[in-house]
């Protein structure tokens, strides 16, 4: 069979008929129970027009590979880590393209103890099999469970778990799905948080799941898709706002003011919120802005771990420094007690709880922004990615501090530094910049890199 284009470096994406049909998922789904070997497999799906069809075909061939399958149905792909570890799977899979566009679809995959499969084992293995499409004929030992109520139930308990209700003071709180998969499951966890007491008020707003996207992709990471949100936070006169992508295993934060919150931010609040509980415990954080999180680390009592941007790597860093917390500046949460996986859920419950304790989330950052203000991520559309970023090296290397080949690269210059990734499915550059206490230095950084980027070829994405 020919090669299949719907596997990426740590899961499953591509276009609808193109990239990935019923057939090819069905393929997926064999191969995955082979290359596991499972006998129990977790699945789940979001709201996608089209993940209902895939998830049935990825179903059936799990269950002609003699597989019990757990349904989740519609679900949140942490909920597919977190029953894939409850139940004692083999592994897991969820349908979810997530934030990408209405064309795609994919999968998400965990093997047993909801641990990344890898590119170079579980995902390679699987991907060499179903291109193989050489599978032995359906056996009739296989079943479909739909353990849907027992699973949420038990999610929601485990994330309500994190949150110290003797600390918390009343709260309104603007909450967007944008119609991903998040209302029904926030809806449990709201109702689970008023039987145990907590005294918050919710708005929902774009709260009904909706495969057609009526308000566009959720993917609040996409400045144009925050006003709504920002608007409905001032509007409502909710104490902050949290809005989620498709698979809502990312959240967003905006303050009393409507303003965004940069991810960085966020990492570093809840870091400093994890090690007050568990003094001297290790943080993992990406490379590409670093300064709030380990200076906050460092005043805290903790020990900074860097990863390598990407999920996997932040979960293998996770398990091999047994850290409590990690967190990337894409707004991925990962938490040690949560089997080691992200969360989009776990940390609205963080911060209204450092709210209740501590007042409004902008006081919370204000000082942070001021003492390490930074740039946030700017995408450049490259004709030669490698020759530009060449170009940059050859400038910056002779004055840099340090150099930092983690993830890209990374130059230390002192008061300032920034971080130059290429993306690895795309011809685009990533440039983040941070600077102590100085933003007129971040602006300038961000000019210098701009400049060597354009030579002759560069144009902002």
């Amino acid at each position: 069979m020919s090669g299949l284009t719907c596997f990426k470096a740590y899961d499953i994406r591509g276009r609808l008929g193109v990239d990935l049909d019923p057939e090819i998922a069905y393929r997926i789904g064999r191969a995955f129970a082979d290359a596991l070997e499972a006998k129990r497999v977790v699945l789940g799906r979001d709201v996608r027009a089209s993940s209902e069809e895939l998830a049935e075909a990825v179903a059936r061939a799990l269950s002609d590979a003699g597989c019990e399958v757990l349904d989740l149905g519609l679900s949140g792909t942490e909920e597919m880590y977190f029953a894939t570890t409850h139940f004692g799977a083999d592994g897991g899979i969820c349908v979810t393209a997530s934030h990408n566009p209405m064309d795609y679809n994919g999968m998400k995959m965990v093997r047993a103890g909801s641990a990344p499969l890898g590119s170079e084992t579980g995902l390679a293995r699987i991907k060499d099999l179903a291109e193989a499409d050489e599978f032995p004929a359906p056996r009739p030992d296989g079943s479909i469970t739909d353990v849907a109520s027992e699973a949420r139930a038990a999610y929601v308990a485990r994330i309500a778990s994190f949150m110290d209700m003797d600390t918390l003071n009343p709260l309104k709180i603007l909450v967007n799905a944008g119609h991903g998969a998040a209302g029904p499951t926030f809806d449990a966890l709201a109702s689970h948080l008023a039987d145990m007491g907590a005294p918050f008020e919710f708005v929902r707003m774009y709260h009904e799941p909706d495969g057609t996207f009526p308000q566009g992709i959720p993917n609040p990471l996409l400045p144009e898709n925050r006003p709504a949100t920002a608007e409905a936070v001032r509007t409502h006169g909710a104490d902050f706002g949290v809005a989620w992508d498709g698979d809502f295993d990312r959240c967003f934060f905006f303050d009393h003011t409507g303003a965004f919150i940069d991810g960085e931010y966020v990492v570093g609040l809840l870091a400093e919120a994890f090690l007050k509980k568990e003094p001297g415990a290790a943080i993992v954080h990406d490379p590409r802005i670093i300064w709030n999180t380990q200076d906050i680390v460092a005043e805290s009592g903790g020990r900074a771990v860097q990863a390598r941007t990407g999920h996997a790597f932040l979960k293998q860093a996770l398990r091999d420094e047994d850290a409590v917390y990690g967190g990337e500046m894409s707004a991925h949460h990962y938490f040690r007690d949560f089997c080691f996986c992200d969360s989009g859920m776990i940390p609205w419950l963080l911060v209204a709880e450092l709210v209740s304790q501590k007042g409004p989330l902008a006081d919370l950052v204000a000082e942070r922004r001021t003492k390490f203000p930074s740039s946030g991520e700017i995408n450049f559309t490259l004709e030669d990615p490698g020759a530009a970023i060449a170009r940059v090296r050859a400038v910056f290397e002779p004055e840099a501090q340090a150099v930092d080949e983690t993830d890209g690269l990374g130059f230390d210059l002192g008061t300032w530094r920034f971080n130059l990734r290429s993306s690895n499915t795309e011809p685009v550059v990533r440039l983040n910049v941070e600077a102590k206490g100085d933003r007129a230095l971040v602006d300038a950084g961000v000019a210098r890199v701009e400049a060597l980027l354009r030579q002759g070829e560069a144009r902002q994405a």
